[in-house]
């Protein structure tokens, strides 16, 4: 019972000796041991920077998914890359208006669905204020519901305006603040272009989108789809759907191809015009694409960690050099060899193992210098919840303390088998 109570204590008291005479002998060649693990460094700060970016990207990615919601798709005319269109016109392959009717009879996973027009950008007019490049566009009442975008002051669109043609609309704060309008201002009037239109409610902002630029920094106003397609001379219709729960949303997807190839015209063995894509389906296609980035990134990192390694062998078999002597003394007091062999191999070992910890912290500033550069240059927030997983640091550690075993076994094992007179005659 003794001898099992007696083990572990020796085994702690052996590993607290060789790490103290580990920590002595790296801080006694500072500069030495900075430069040989400088390898070690950038390779950790390079793969966890790449890994904090990609998880930060990852989580502002599903936020915004989140708030869209994974079951949402979008459909848009698009010309195929082969076939009879290939070369086509816009105009022939553009969207009408009546190929959408009767999806929801003919397409039972999907819930709702919305058309839109992008009518352009306008200047919009409230007595002496004005705003410039006002984005326009016609919707259906179901677009606000598929986008998540609720109506905070007045009421939404309605079934009733979209079949009057009313000349009504929603803004956003943004154009209402611009205008200098009531903070409600339901009924007031705007001038979009010549039409005039009143005012039934304000919608929610637009959440920041990572990508920046565009509609970004713009205001908007949401008018009747039918009233804009009535302003346009050669409309441009899309569409947004929702599937009735994220299970089916590739059921939902299945059954609207099948009916717009119908409502098209599109023979089979021809191409699709139009381009049916679901959130669900792209963020999988993004977690795809950070694997193989990752992967990637760890074997460019690989050679790094190699050049890294050679040098902590090299300066290692430096060490056992010039402690050749010492070697001998330890060895001549009673030392086994497997005392000498654990203490280098554990100073190897806690050599990486700093040069991994260094190259974490300069792994979190490499992205937080890169999110401010982003943000100066682009005015947009994109690796703002950037962050290094546990097991990214784990990972980290890990990779150090194996090219710390592997690369300090030969110098370790060269230590231990040295002979002590030859080793007390060295000079």
């Amino acid at each position: 019972m003794r001898f099992l109570i007696r083990v572990p204590i020796m085994f702690v008291r052996l590993l607290y000796q060789s790490v103290y005479l580990a920590i002595g002998q790296i801080w006694a060649n500072k500069t030495r041991s900075m430069l040989t693990t400088l390898g070690i460094i950038i390779g950790v700060a390079s793969v966890t920077a790449v890994i904090a970016a990609l998880s930060g990207l990852k989580a502002k990615i599903l936020t915004q998914v989140e708030s869209l919601g994974t079951n949402t798709i979008f459909i848009s005319a698009r010309r195929p890359d082969r076939g009879p269109l290939q070369h086509a016109s816009w105009w022939s392959i553009r969207f009408q208006p009546e190929q959408f009717e009767g999806l929801l009879e003919h397409c039972p996973s999907v819930a709702r669905y919305g058309r839109q027009t992008w009518v352009g950008r306008y200047t919009v007019s409230h007595r002496d204020k004005s705003s410039e490049n006002v984005t326009v566009r016609g919707v259906e009442p179901a677009c606000h519901q598929i986008d998540s975008r609720p109506v905070t002051i007045g009421r939404p669109l309605s079934v009733i305006d979209e079949m009057q043609v009313r000349q009504v609309c929603l803004i956003d704060p943004k154009l209402r603040n611009d205008l200098h309008l009531d903070r409600d201002c339901i009924g007031q009037s705007v001038l979009v272009g010549h039409d005039t239109f009143y005012i039934v409610g304000v919608v929610e902002p637009r959440p920041e989108n990572i990508f920046g630029g565009g509609d970004q920094e713009r205001s908007e106003i949401f008018i009747p789809f039918k009233v804009g397609l009535k302003m346009q001379r050669y409309p441009s219709i899309w569409a947004l759907a929702e599937s009735k729960s994220a299970k089916v949303s590739d059921d939902a997807l299945a059954e609207m191809r099948f009916f717009l190839r119908r409502t098209r015209h599109i023979k089979p063995g021809e191409p699709d015009t139009f381009e049916v894509q679901s959130l669900q389906n792209e963020l999988q296609t993004f977690n795809e694409i950070t694997v193989i980035v990752t992967l990637v990134a760890g074997g460019i990192v690989g050679i790094s960690l190699l050049v890294g390694g050679v040098g902590i062998m090299n300066i290692m078999l430096v060490s056992v050099s010039e402690r050749t002597r010492e070697i001998g003394l330890r060895k001549a007091v009673g030392a086994k060899n497997s005392a000498i062999l654990t203490q280098f191999m554990i100073e190897s070992i806690v050599l990486c193992c700093m040069g991994g910890l260094v190259g974490i912290v300069c792994g979190q500033l490499l992205i937080t210098a890169i999110d401010n550069i982003v943000r100066a240059a682009f005015h947009v927030a994109v690796l703002d919840m950037a962050y290094i997983p546990a097991w990214a640091i784990a990972l980290s550690f890990a990779f150090a303390g194996s090219v710390g075993i592997f690369f300090g076994m030969f110098p370790a094992i060269k230590a231990a088998r040295l002979d002590p007179i030859e080793a007390l005659r060295h000079e």
